[in-house]
């Protein structure tokens, strides 16, 4: 292993070279947000002198500790909260060569509900796309309370700036590590692929980026301004205090941490559903982005004209609610507890719960309801984000079945960055090497060229089916009954 060295605005920084591929690891983006940093937007990463060390990861975002039972997402998760010296807003850079010039670039951003997760995860590591000659960014940013309040007087969506601020970072830097920043695809899957779509919306990130790749998100899991105002009442009267910048400085982070988690689990909490009756965290993510602002001026639904021209993959796992959501707790449900769970957040739950079988014998409650879920939080939004999109957009699916989850939300990652040797744990043993093949292929090409080899979803309705055997089919729902994804409630 030798050391590479390379120099940013901030500084220069010493990394590691092995393999054929150069790592730089915990690279400050934008100043720690402490003290009077708190709560306020990212500012501009202080400068040091001499070279910083970057062969080791950095701090995290303060974050929930995973629960033991749920050990098996680490690979997906990451370290968890890792204070460090507080410069958690930090990136991590793989590359062929910082010797190399005009190599693509992509820049991952993590899932986690908005709430955990960090770009230091093991099905994140960037080996395989820079050893495939990209350049691959991981970003952290602000979860939970201290990245998504709606503060009186205060800026919001704090989370999405911070993703905006790394943006500009890789923009402004890349080229120092063989990047070339008129070719940048950011991606990413669940709260990072819902950040990608919502980032297609945003006037502050255009120009930003050429290509996006939504994986398990979309563009409608946000709130209206009031309605994240609410939600940050509440949580100032679970701290006993008022909903203020000042009040919520001069409590620690692990206190607001213990705040937000009393919320989600035991309220009382707000009601959060939006006039169509549908709240977009159906209960389980509190923390959104928010439109309203000047981040997300327009409100969910509406086509942007912002990201004209921008390339877009999207798509979602045949089987998405089978992990987490506590699906774990329908087992016992029958069909009206089932209906009951779901009427909470949707408005037209049984005739939903029905579309997925909820009276056919040979058809559980719970896998009704877990079906649900797929079509109402992921399969059916992505369908109608891709086809909002104002340029070219390509659906594709993951339907492999894993041994241990079936083909459930998350177990695209590790085959798009080839990393399923790290996450036995959470897919198996027995992922087909084929099928990591053409997925981690397609995302390079796709990277590379704006296309990944299928025609454009708004007329043909086609699909990628990865499996086994990935081949081009009709994207219509999963018991090939014909249907397509389903409007956001029966009224619309």
């Amino acid at each position: 292993m030798t050391v590479r060295t390379v120099h940013t605005e901030a500084g220069r920084l010493s990394g590691d070279h092995a393999g054929g591929v150069a790592r730089f690891l915990g690279i400050p983006f934008a100043a720690a947000p402490a003290g009077e940093r708190r709560f306020a937007p990212p500012g501009p990463a202080e400068r040091w002198a001499g070279s910083r060390n970057a062969t080791g990861y950095g701090a995290t975002a303060p974050q929930p500790a995973l629960h033991p039972a749920h050990a098996y997402l680490g690979p997906l998760v990451g370290p968890g909260w890792v204070t460090g010296d507080g410069d958690y807003l930090n990136l991590n850079v793989w590359t062929p060569d910082p010797g190399a010039s005009g190599l693509p670039v992509m820049v991952y951003l993590h899932g986690g509900g908005f709430v955990i997760g960090s770009g230091a995860a093991p099905a994140f590591d960037g080996t395989s796309f820079a050893r495939d000659g990209v350049v691959l960014v991981t970003v952290n940013y602000r979860l939970g309370a201290e990245g998504f309040l709606a503060l009186p007087g205060e800026v919001t969506n704090l989370g999405l700036r911070d993703q905006i601020a790394a943006l500009h970072w890789v923009r402004d830097n890349i080229v120092g590590f063989g990047g070339n920043p008129d070719n940048i695809t950011v991606f990413g899957e669940s709260a990072g692929g819902t950040s990608v779509a919502f980032l297609l919306h945003s006037p502050l990130a255009a120009g930003l980026f050429q290509r996006a790749i939504v994986q398990s998100g979309h563009d409608e899991m946000a709130r209206r301004l009031e309605l994240t105002e609410e939600l940050t009442k509440a949580l100032a009267t679970r701290l006993g205090t008022s909903p203020t910048t000042e009040a919520f400085r001069a409590f620690s982070a692990p206190d607001l941490l213990r705040a937000q988690a009393a919320l989600l689990r035991n309220g009382p909490r707000p009601d959060l559903r939006d006039d169509d009756g549908v709240d977009p965290g159906h209960r389980r993510a509190l923390f959104l982005p928010t439109t309203g602002d000047e981040v997300l001026p327009d409100p969910v639904g509406i086509p942007s004209t912002r990201s004209r021209g921008v390339e877009l993959l999207i798509g979602t796992t045949l089987e998405e609610a089978n992990l987490g959501l506590g699906a774990e707790a329908f087992a016992a449900f029958d069909a009206q507890d089932a209906v009951a769970e779901l009427a909470a957040t949707y408005p037209d739950a049984e005739a939903l719960l029905e579309r997925h079988g909820l009276h056919d014998p040979a058809v559980t409650p719970a896998q009704a309801l877990t079906a649900a879920y797929t079509d109402l939080m992921f399969r059916s939004p992505s369908r109608r984000t891709a086809l909002r999109h104002p340029g070219p957009a390509y659906v594709y699916e993951f339907a492999w079945r894993s041994p241990l989850h079936g083909a459930a939300h998350g177990l695209d990652v590790p085959f798009v960055f080839d990393t399923t040797q790290a996450c036995r744990g959470l897919i198996g043993d027995a992922a087909p090497d084929a099928l990591t093949r053409a997925m981690h292929r397609t995302w390079l090409d796709f990277a590379t060229h704006g296309d990944p080899g299928w025609p454009t979803y708004d007329d043909a309705r086609k699909a990628m089916r990865f499996d086994a055997s990935p081949h081009l089919r009709e994207d219509t729902a999963p018991d090939d009954t014909g249907a397509e994804y389903l409007p956001r409630t029966s009224t619309t």
